[in-house]
């Protein structure tokens, strides 16, 4: 006899309906999986096996062959450990049962537990695509597949509860999930960061268009301090831009039992000695990388320096294109990655080149080896040049309290809002995505906004791509300032953050 189950495959993001068929034959027992299974699915046969006996089922003496179909996709990963038994239990008549509307996921234990596994948010999406009304999940995974509207999904704790429901004696409650409030650190809040205004206000209006930033300073003054509380002012994520992140991540593995939608934008902060396949996404089974699971959030990249040239290399044409495709023999997985670039870095070897207190030890050579480690067409990516100079005992000493996080957020979201209006059907949502075909049209500037952006052109040698990001980044501070219209002043600020390349890369030159 011959039956079926439904079951789901990933490549990247994309999803795909597997049909598990199986056979029982006479000849010598023998268990075989074709369909080209990966070795974790070889490996199932073991695992449904004692499954099986210790659930108190009969595991059949017959010869066994169960194809996932369609043959020519590679399928990985333990998933199909639920759909095999369930397979295997209709064609043996333990379970007499329809499952054609039903999708099945889940990996299991000796003991027939079902645990969680990855990917369960892309595979809810194409499961109610494909037309499957019910998907049973391993409960961890139960709240991330019941995001998708339209689609009954079951959490499965083991295999008995699941043939209890299937066959009506104790039915299983289907899962819901509640959108999640932003989670952020409470120990965490710009209040707390001493002066720096000047950074905070560049961070404000990086947040606020999402807008790449570059800080240099010496050791102490408070660059990694900014960074880790710029979560804390991020406009809000729609439920899309949540969607997207939480599929990103869930194909990563990096969910939380029991987590549905991601509750807060991404933040993510690599060590230097990462590799290029760690930022970009790679393996047989391609799989994101930092890039990509900092999607609609921030990359933090600390002593920018450091990382190799490679790897700063591999960020250029994700920051532009907004995705990253990596081709495989087994075919090409694209992975979304628009996310804020957030750098930090000393002026020198030894960090205190410019410091107005502590003298430099470094060589000029030295110091111009380590800046050059961040090459120009990688900083002319970056919108904002932000100096966070040391501080003054005076503002390390003082009690008063800095603006909240709270309060800038406030400020964010109500420029942020003003771009999504603007740009609502447009296919972008804020003015650090806006093509440069269509920057005259969006950025309009008064006659001395663009008078001020010729001199600024032709004085500090501005490159085609600089100077789009100068009338990017003046369009949000028109933004904070609720106007329709880019002024002078907003470009005079814009190119104010352009200038350090000038004060520390143009050295020598």
């Amino acid at each position: 006899m011959v039956a079926k189950t439904y079951s789901m495959g990933t490549y990247g993001l994309d999803a795909f309906p597997v049909e598990v068929e199986t056979d029982l034959s006479s000849g010598l027992p023998g268990f075989e999986v074709v369909g080209l299974p990966g070795a974790a699915v070889k490996e199932s046969r073991d695992r449904v096996r004692a499954a099986m006996k210790n659930c108190g089922f009969d595991f059949p003496l017959k010869r066994i062959t169960m194809n996932l179909a369609p043959a020519d996709k590679r399928k990985e990963g333990p998933i199909y450990d639920l759909p095999l038994l369930l397979s295997l239990l209709k064609s043996s008549e333990q379970l007499p049962c329809p499952t054609d509307d039903a999708v099945f996921l889940g990996e299991l234990s000796l003991s027939g537990e079902v645990r969680r596994i990855r990917g369960v948010l892309a595979m809810a999406a194409k499961a109610k695509e494909a037309g499957f009304r019910r998907l049973f999940v391993p409960a961890a995974n139960a709240r991330e597949g019941a995001v998708i509207a339209g689609l009954e999904v079951y959490p499965v704790e083991n295999v008995p509860q699941l043939v209890d429901h299937l066959t009506g004696r104790k039915p299983i409650a289907p899962a819901d999930w509640e959108p999640q409030c932003s989670r952020f650190d409470p120990l965490l809040d710009f209040a707390d960061v001493k002066g720096q205004y000047v950074a905070k206000r560049a961070l404000e209006i990086a947040a606020s268009g999402s807008h790449s930033v570059i800080m240099v300073g010496s050791p102490g003054s408070g660059k990694s301090m900014l960074a880790k509380r710029l979560p804390t002012i991020l406009p809000d994520m729609t439920f899309e831009e949540a969607l997207e992140a939480t599929m990103i991540h869930s194909v990563a593995g990096n969910l939380p039992d029991g987590s549905a939608l991601l509750g807060s934008r991404p933040f993510r902060s690599p060590h230097h000695t990462i590799s290029t396949a760690g930022l970009s996404g790679g393996g047989t089974s391609p799989k994101p990388g930092e890039i990509s699971l900092a999607h609609n959030g921030v990359l933090f990249l600390d002593e920018l320096p450091e990382f190799s040239r490679p790897a700063m290399e591999v960020l250029r044409q994700p920051m532009e294109d907004g995705q990253v495709t990596i081709s495989r023999v087994g075919g090409n997985a694209t992975f979304p990655c628009k996310f804020m670039v957030v750098a930090a870095m000393n002026p020198c070897p030894c960090g205190y080149f410019g410091h107005p207190t502590r003298p430099c030890t470094c060589a000029p050579q030295a110091v111009d080896r380590y800046l050059a480690r961040v090459s120009g067409p990688l900083l002319d990516r970056l919108d904002l040049h932000v100096e966070v100079a040391p501080l003054e005992l005076d503002e390390l000493a003082s009690k008063a309290k800095g603006e909240s996080s709270e309060a800038i957020r406030q400020r964010v979201n109500a420029a942020r809002k003003r771009q999504v209006d603007r740009y609502q059907g447009l296919g972008w949502s804020c003015n650090g995505e806006i093509p440069s075909a269509k920057l005259r049209e969006v950025c309009q500037a008064d006659e001395d906004a663009e008078s001020l952006l010729r001199r600024a052109f032709d004085r500090f040698g501005l490159s085609a791509r600089s100077y789009d990001r100068v009338l990017r980044v003046a369009r949000t501070i028109a933004d904070l300032d609720a106007s329709d219209r880019v002024t002078a002043d907003h470009v005079a600020e814009a190119v104010q953050y352009r200038m350090l390349d000038r004060k520390f890369w143009a050295r020598g030159g």
